[in-house]
């Protein structure tokens, strides 16, 4: 079982470069309710998300046709919805909730997401909260 798992993700990794292209949305803002406090699943607070796709786009660029690419208007959308939907208690779920959106995308081989969570409900002085992950396919 293992090596067919094994022969199956190295033919999935044949299909793409060496190297990816990059396509990055970067200070996606979005109202959500996540957190571990109940006032931040009750009053809900921005989040600030950035994500960073792996993609291949030579086929994009060489055909200038959108359906060889990800279409990040409308991912950006989804990732709004991810973020305004169902709450959870740690900004790690609600990351990986978001590189699932990311790879739902056929053209997106791998993502490196970010959520920033600016005003987390820290007493003291900072400027940022993040949490960064990394997932392919």
């Amino acid at each position: 079982m293992t090596g067919t798992r094994e022969r199956e993700d190295e033919a999935r990794r044949s299909d793409r470069p060496d190297r990816l292209d990059r396509i990055a949305v970067r200070g996606l803002r979005a109202w959500g309710y996540h957190g571990v406090l109940e006032q931040e699943r009750r009053d809900g607070q921005t989040f600030v998300v950035d994500v960073v796709l792996g993609v291949d786009s030579r086929e994009a660029a060489r055909t200038d046709d959108l359906a060889h690419t990800v279409h990040y208007g409308v991912l950006s959308e989804r990732l709004v919805g991810a973020v305004a939907g169902e709450p959870v208690a740690l900004i790690e779920t609600l990351a990986q909730r978001l590189a699932d959106t990311c790879l739902a995308e056929t053209a997106v081989h791998e993502v490196e997401v970010t959520v920033h969570k600016p005003d987390a409900p820290i007493p003291h002085e900072f400027s940022d909260v993040t949490v960064t992950i990394v997932r392919e396919r």
